[in-house]
């Protein structure tokens, strides 16, 4: 005689091993098929002069973007939770959002451990974190994108948990 719990218990299991498949897949080509575009407002990818690409020649390194003006917003080790003690910085950043016009790229970092993927990936979770924390105070959801860059353009390119501190940021461009 089979046990009805145990048959539900295994259905879920199924179900919800099938699901992650299915999400799994749907997001590896989702970033497959564009990967040198930025984030959008609306979660789909978007391109524009002033996003971001992939090398040293970078807009977001470009003189048309201001990175001086906000401070970097640092994450724990594996994590992309914003910590309270962050908040300050960030309700700076919604205050300049909600008082201007100019559009903000908000670029998630990481430190070196971690394949260069899970890098890109956590540093891109690090920037949509911070986006979620600006629109919750009212900035403008079609004024900021995201990117990522992982592991490459380290703040401290030295090794260690000082550095590696460092470098899990997300960092704030201002468009001119």
């Amino acid at each position: 005689m089979s046990n009805p719990r145990f048959a539900t218990i295994t259905r879920i299991a199924r179900l919800s091993l099938a699901a992650s498949v299915v999400l799994s897949l749907g997001a590896c080509a989702s970033f497959k098929k564009k990967p040198e575009y930025a984030g959008s407002s609306d979660g789909d990818f978007i391109s524009g002069s002033a996003l971001p690409d992939r090398n040293e020649s970078s807009s977001f390194l470009s003189e048309s973007v201001d990175k001086s003006r906000f401070s970097p917003v640092y994450f724990g080790f594996d994590s992309y939770s914003v910590e309270s003690s962050e908040e300050g910085k960030l309700n700076a950043v919604a205050s300049f959002l909600r008082n201007s016009s100019q559009e903000l790229i908000i670029a998630g970092f990481t430190d070196e451990r971690g394949t260069a993927e899970y890098n890109r990936g956590l540093g891109e979770k690090r920037a949509q974190a911070v986006r979620s924390y600006l629109l919750s105070r009212g900035a403008d959801a079609s004024r900021i994108q995201t990117t990522s860059f992982g592991a490459e353009m380290p703040a401290d390119p030295g090794s260690g948990e000082a550095a590696w501190a460092k470098n899990r940021r997300a960092e704030f461009g201002v468009v001119r």
